[in-house]
């Protein structure tokens, strides 16, 4: 069996930056084995695969090396980036995941992707787990969670920048991942962070499409503004644009293409 694949860098117009993804659009569901093991050859931050529905809608699945994902921002860019490729007359399109449900997705004027996110804004966590305190080299000023992951905040973006991981700590919050977050120093952006997710996916996650839907309304609360432009500051890192509009988010994001094939299973 062939299947073609699109490699797209998301969250960037700059090939080897942002975050990569794989695309794969068919006409049935492969089997869960086959897709995770797909996944694992690829060795990317997640593999999307994608099935139309009778109404048009694309059913989307996410899968990390590891596992399957609930949740995935910049896959669900890189795979709007492809059909919007393949369809040049389209400007709307509509994904459609079990875990968050229908996820419009946009081609703006300025050609950027918008894709519309439920809110999924942290609470402050009133006990810090041990494992989370010894698995961060800087001990932050507050930790909220949300449904996905941890969220250790900061006071500078040194910190931010600095701070060390322990893969074997972090590892036992799971199914939490960690992002570390501050206020943006510099004034071409609201607020920057990193993402590490050694439970779920891997070391650290270049470009985090979903933990802006709480990242954003977070940041939104703090600084009085509910359009903010975020860094995530990986090596690779990644500009997001986001809109906090009541119980959704809207994330905007460039991506460009990095790889067009074939895959022989």
């Amino acid at each position: 069996m062939k299947l073609e694949v699109n490699i797209i860098d998301a969250f960037t117009d700059t090939v080897f930056k942002g975050n990569p993804a794989a695309v794969i659009i068919t006409k049935s569901w492969l089997d869960k084995s086959l897709m995770q093991s797909i996944a694992l050859e690829n060795n990317l931050s997640e593999t999307a695969f994608l099935v139309m529905d009778e109404t048009g809608t694309y059913q989307i699945r996410w899968f990390s090396p590891i596992t399957e994902i609930d949740f995935c921002g910049h896959a669900t860019l890189a795979s709007a980036f492809v059909i919007f490729n393949k369809n040049p007359e389209l400007c709307a399109i509509k994904f459609s995941a079990k875990a968050v449900g229908v996820l419009p997705v946009i081609k703006t004027e300025s050609g950027k992707i918008q894709m519309d996110f439920p809110n999924t804004n942290p609470e402050k966590v009133k006990t810090i787990p041990d494992k989370l305190k010894s698995g961060l080299s800087i001990e932050p000023v507050e930790v909220y969670r949300n449904s996905q992951a941890y969220f250790a905040v900061y006071e500078t973006e040194h910190e931010v920048l600095s701070v060390l991981r322990d893969n074997e700590s972090l590892m036992n919050l799971k199914p939490f991942d960690v992002v570390v977050t501050c206020k943006a120093e510099s004034n071409k952006y609201d607020f920057i962070s990193r993402y590490f997710w050694p439970a779920n996916g891997g070391d650290e996650d270049p470009v985090t499409g979903s933990i802006h839907t709480g990242l954003a309304p977070f940041w939104a609360k703090r600084l009085g503004k509910n359009e903010l432009v975020a860094y995530q500051a990986s090596s690779r890192g990644g500009l997001l644009n986001c809109i906090v509009m009541g119980d959704r988010v809207l994330i905007s994001g460039t991506a460009i293409q990095y790889l067009e094939g074939t895959i022989v299973v």
